[in-house]
């Protein structure tokens, strides 16, 4: 039984791809009244003037400006994760409603897949696996190779707190590391993991054995890797995409896999999400999921089941500290 007395807050629901996490209920029920989107729909008037604040998971309860307009006593957006291109962050500013996120809680663990993929790529551990328990395969070749990590060179775009636990977990594999941010890091922390600036992406590009997208989608960052980009990088090169699918042009991408402009890609991202079918057939046939030098997985960067409880504490904590009129951890600020 949900505790009227406790602050309102709303979540998408309980069940389905959307709702938020079953293991997550009992935790937050301890301090807030949960209310589902479709408690809101079925009577606005009552349950509207409850919500204090939303609870965004896996990018749901969609905020518009219909849905702002109902909740006259909402404080904060609380979003799960360090991506914020699902937000109209002027629009819930023009509500004075504030927004946080959690982008300490998702670092390390999508650095670590991103390594993943990295090496998943290099090695051809998918192909492996699938040639390993094939039944028609008969012997293993001597001469199925991948590409060495050890002394390679790592070009990391965008040095936030994802791109900077990369190259922490590269320099432990001896990797060379470039980096292109919108804002050069200190030298210190520059020299903390062996990492050079490269002020022109061009540059970067060209010498990466590796080219690793850490960064978060913007108008400005929308299909940043097109067919000019990936025609820069090495034939042999790989391309690991772990900050969203639209970075990329993705038929471009396509292309220069299908004709060995680049080598191979590792993405945990892709656009949309999951790769459709195309118009006229009815199963999943899109070309990124037919090539053998690509990688995918499902957007599962920040999917331990550590990240994610440390996500809800932290938007709990964001909660709490809103009602309270308290400083708000992680509050994203408008630029």
């Amino acid at each position: 039984m949900e505790d009227q007395d406790l602050p309102g807050v709303l979540v998408s629901g309980f069940e389905g791809p959307s709702g938020i996490c079953k293991d997550h209920v009992g935790e937050l029920q301890k301090y807030f009244n949960l209310i589902t989107m479709q408690d809101l729909l079925e009577n606005k008037t009552q349950v509207g003037p409850k919500i204090q604040a939303a609870y965004i998971w896996n990018r749901k309860p969609a905020i518009d400006q219909e849905l702002l307009q109902s909740l006259p006593a909402l404080k904060i957006v609380a979003n799960a994760g360090a991506g914020l291109d699902h937000l109209d962050l002027k629009l819930i500013a023009s509500f004075g409603v504030k927004v946080a996120n959690t982008p300490q809680a998702v670092s390390s663990p999508t650095a670590d897949m991103g390594m993943a993929l990295l090496l998943a790529a290099a090695r051809r551990v998918v192909e492996g696996h699938q040639l390993a328990t094939s039944p028609d395969t008969k012997s293993f070749s001597t001469n199925w190779l991948g590409q060495e990590v050890t002394g390679s060179t790592l070009g990391i775009i965008g040095m936030g707190s994802i791109g900077y636990k990369v190259a922490q977990r590269a320099r432990a594999f001896e990797m060379n590391i470039l980096y292109h941010n919108r804002k050069r890091r200190k030298s210190e922390e520059e020299e903390a993991v062996g990492a050079t600036y490269c002020e022109r992406l061009d540059d970067l590009l060209q010498r990466s054995d590796f080219v690793m997208l850490a960064m978060s989608l913007t108008p400005q960052t929308q299909r940043l890797i097109g067919r000019r980009e990936l025609r820069l990088m090495k034939p042999t090169a790989i391309l690991v995409n772990i900050g969203r699918g639209l970075l990329v042009d993705q038929d471009a991408l396509v292309e220069a896999l299908q004709t060995g402009v680049i080598g191979a890609a590792a993405l945990d991202v892709s656009y949309p999400e999951p790769l459709p079918s195309l118009p006229h057939l009815y199963f999943r046939d899109h070309p990124l999921l037919k090539l053998k030098n690509v990688t995918l997985t499902p957007h599962i960067g920040s999917a331990t089941h550590q990240a994610r409880w440390q996500m809800m504490e932290n938007l709990i904590g964001s909660i709490l500290a809103s009602l309270n009129g308290l400083p708000i951890p992680n509050e994203v600020l408008l630029k």
